[in-house]
């Protein structure tokens, strides 16, 4: 069998990171472990670096704080962590350095993930984004 026939062909060789953002890849497992290693590599930086410029800094710290939950399935912790490598990366639709449109379509992306798994934020999801933003900017 080759590898293009398998289920998951990147499980077991080259694996494009691309791949990862990819809707119908997002729960492969090669995927989830690609972007839980770009999520924890990237995401404090990059949140510490926008959370004054983009108006869903607490969405996207949210869904992060559902990603660290023990109670948040599976398959809802996959997408966001899909989702939370898109905002990471620094290539994407929209490169993030255009000014004013440059974080549209990260915006876009966090809002089709919170319609489609917005139900597992939890309160305290919520209320630690909230408090992380007030944080970080009052650091800037």
């Amino acid at each position: 069998m080759s590898g293009a026939e398998k289920a998951s062909p990147g499980v077991n060789g080259a694996f494009d990171p691309s791949d990862a953002l990819d809707p119908s890849r997002a729960l492969v497992p090669a995927a989830v472990k690609l972007n839980e290693r770009i999520v924890a590599r990237g995401f404090w930086p990059k949140i510490r670096k926008v959370a004054a410029h983009v108006p869903f800094a607490a969405q996207a710290l949210s869904v992060w704080y559902a990603v660290q939950d023990d109670e948040t399935p599976a398959g809802a912790k996959g997408l966001m962590l899909a989702c939370l490598a898109y905002f990471v990366l620094p290539t994407d639709a929209i490169p993030d350095w255009i000014p004013v449109i440059g974080y549209a379509d990260d915006a876009a992306v966090f809002a089709a993930l919170l319609g489609l798994v917005g139900r597992h934020l939890k309160p305290q999801h919520r209320a630690a984004a909230r408090e992380a933003v007030q944080r970080i900017r009052r650091e800037d």
